[in-house]
């Protein structure tokens, strides 16, 4: 596991140990309470990764779509809202996990049975108001 605290001024440094840290892996799970910053990460990592499109939560969409200057494509998943978790088989979760695309996912716990085996979990612990520490951990195997 690899651990990272920064100060929310640092953020574009914490989004470069992301980036190291998942190596190939292109399912990222963000962890953390309200407000801990996953969205704001994720931002940060887009900005990494020179995605041009504008980068928001998908709270009610569930599903944002983004891209960058390379052609890259970029899923940005966020189940908070998602009462019944049979919904993300519908919008063909796992054609998404397997599309070999970066998928980002907030809130992932609600759809837990449909994870796949192998993801990088990064848990975001909300230090003070201006502190956070990253915890990363390559997942295997985790069925």
């Amino acid at each position: 596991m690899t651990q990272f605290t920064y100060e929310l001024d640092e953020i574009d440094k914490a989004a470069q140990v992301v980036i190291e840290t998942a190596a190939d892996q292109r399912v990222w799970i963000f962890q953390g309470d309200m407000g801990a910053g996953k969205t704001t990460l994720i931002k940060a990592l887009s900005k990494a990764f020179s995605v041009t499109d504008q980068v928001s939560s998908p709270t009610f969409g569930i599903v944002n779509h983004y891209e960058n200057q390379g052609g890259e494509i970029f899923y940005h998943f966020d189940f908070y809202r998602m009462d019944d978790p049979t919904e993300a088989l519908d919008i063909g979760i796992e054609e998404y996990f397997y599309s070999g695309n970066y998928c980002w996912l907030e809130w992932a716990e609600k759809i837990a049975a449909f994870l796949p085996e192998n993801f990088l979990l990064v848990r975001i612990i909300n230090d003070s108001e201006t502190k956070r520490t990253l915890n990363l951990q390559h997942i295997k195997d985790a069925s």
